[in-house]
């Protein structure tokens, strides 16, 4: 009966893994929306700083409340590497948001799963084999379609929301050299802490100080940045990337609902063609890897 149990409950935690992710999307895309709504009154220094700092705020009681072991590490330049590759994907995401469609944006920055098998090539040594390699080729084709080089509709910030997604690559492989001695818990506090200082100095430029609705924007946006962290992170440790993975792309269409209503937002046939391209791409991209 135990064994019963305990192989009934294995089955049902990829279930509940997709869940988390899936739950993880809406939060983020919520977080994109509200980024999009400060843009227009804040400065993308200020944005990032707030989101930042809230976050940090939010996740601290969590950090000494649960966390095993604390805030000490023997490997902070790992620490380092991902606070700053976390942080440089969301400058440049932040500022895609405010000058792309939210969908767009949101796109470009979901292409960090093409990068990831490259920069786990040359930084972990970790094969390539040809099916992921055919699964590249096919997201950088959307890609193509998306950012539309050589014709008028062609954006040049596009380029931006397509660094954001090498980013968050980086960041990603990083956590993966860290996640078998750091618990998710201390890669969250890090990240968080690291970048709250960091975003510090160019805000210092000019300072910004949002009040009312705008500050109430911003706490919202550090809330559900934080839950969308905890959701995502607890969904990959309950099923492998291939099993949850793909209901991250959930993102993609929640976040066109979203500015479709608040926005009036509606993507071209081109852009729909390279979304489904990048979403499938990323999708298998994740099952050849054997994540």
């Amino acid at each position: 009966m135990i064994r019963l149990e305990n192989q009934l409950h294995l089955q049902n935690q990829p279930a509940a893994g997709a869940l988390c992710v899936l739950g993880s999307s809406l939060l983020f895309a919520i977080m994109g929306a509200l980024v999009k709504e400060a843009s227009a009154s804040l400065g993308n220094d200020t944005i990032v700083f707030f989101r930042n700092f809230y976050a940090l705020i939010f996740i601290l009681p969590l950090i000494f409340y649960r966390s095993s072991g604390g805030v000490k590490t023997k490997i902070f330049r790992l620490h380092l590497l991902r606070s700053c590759a976390g942080l440089g994907a969301m400058y440049c995401f932040f500022y895609a948001i405010s000058q792309m469609h939210l969908a767009e944006a949101v796109l470009l920055s979901f292409t960090a799963p093409l990068f990831i098998p490259m920069i786990a090539y040359f930084w972990l040594g970790e094969s390539v084999s040809y099916r992921v390699t055919g699964s590249i080729f096919i997201g950088f084709l959307g890609v193509l379609l998306i950012i539309k080089p050589g014709t008028g509709l062609f954006q040049p910030v596009a380029f931006l929301g397509l660094a954001s997604g090498i980013f968050v690559a980086t960041a990603m492989v990083t956590i993966r050299r860290m996640s078998a001695s750091e618990p998710p818990a201390r890669i969250v506090f890090y990240f968080s802490f690291l970048a709250t200082l960091f975003s510090g100095i160019p805000m210092l430029r000019s300072p910004q100080f949002p009040r009312g609705e705008t500050g109430w924007v911003l706490v919202f946006m550090g809330l559900t940045a934080v839950g969308g962290q905890i959701l995502v992170t607890k969904g990959y440790s309950l099923g492998a990337a291939a099993q949850v993975g793909p209901f991250g792309y959930g993102v993609v269409i929640f976040s066109a609902i979203i500015a479709r209503i608040f926005w009036g937002e509606s993507l071209d046939l081109l852009t729909c063609a390279g979304a489904f391209l990048i979403c499938i791409a990323g999708i298998l991209t994740a099952y050849r890897s054997g994540a």
